[in-house]
């Protein structure tokens, strides 16, 4: 156990015949009782900052232990993001494709059947036109003929009397 300063300056020292000047002996002890109470202060004041700074230590501590934590959540959560939106952007593009592939067979099979539609079309037009063309030159025929000559060579008075003497 460490020495007080009480203990040094009760401390009692057996006297002798020729022994030390008690009033020096006092007078040191003094002095020693003196620098030790303020060692023992300074001691009190470090061991106070000590325990301070071992506080302020331990707390930064779990500071440092809280933000390490906060960044590998950080981390994991930044690699699931990056993990989902790649899965994301995957599915997007995948759904994407088939809704163009689906626009392009779609966008065949019309062009497939207005083809068909205009080669029909084409064939009633044909039709048609050879049809018109019959009966345009069925009709110039019947214009060419000579029965209108007939027509208008016969005489109507004769006609109008005949049917007359019918009735």
């Amino acid at each position: 156990m460490p020495l007080t300063p009480l203990d040094i300056h009760n401390k009692e020292f057996t006297k002798s015949f020729r022994g030390y000047d008690e009033d020096e002996v006092n007078e040191f002890l003094d002095q020693v009782i003196k620098d030790y109470e303020m060692v023992i202060r300074e001691k009190k004041n470090l061991q106070e900052k000590l325990d301070q700074l071992d506080e302020k230590l331990g707390h930064f501590t779990n500071i440092e232990e809280t933000l390490n934590k906060s960044i590998l959540v950080a981390q994991e959560t930044a690699e699931e993001v990056k993990s989902s939106a790649t899965k994301e952007s995957k599915l997007i593009i995948k759904e994407a494709e088939k809704n163009a592939d689906r626009i392009i067979n779609e966008a065949l099979n019309k062009s497939r059947r207005i083809s068909i539609e205009v080669e029909d079309l084409k064939k009633q037009a044909k039709v048609f036109r050879t049809r018109l063309k019959m009966l345009v030159e069925a009709q110039l025929e019947m214009i060419d003929t000579n029965d209108w000559e007939d027509l208008f060579d016969t005489d109507m008075s004769n006609e109008l009397e005949l049917i007359e003497n019918e009735s």
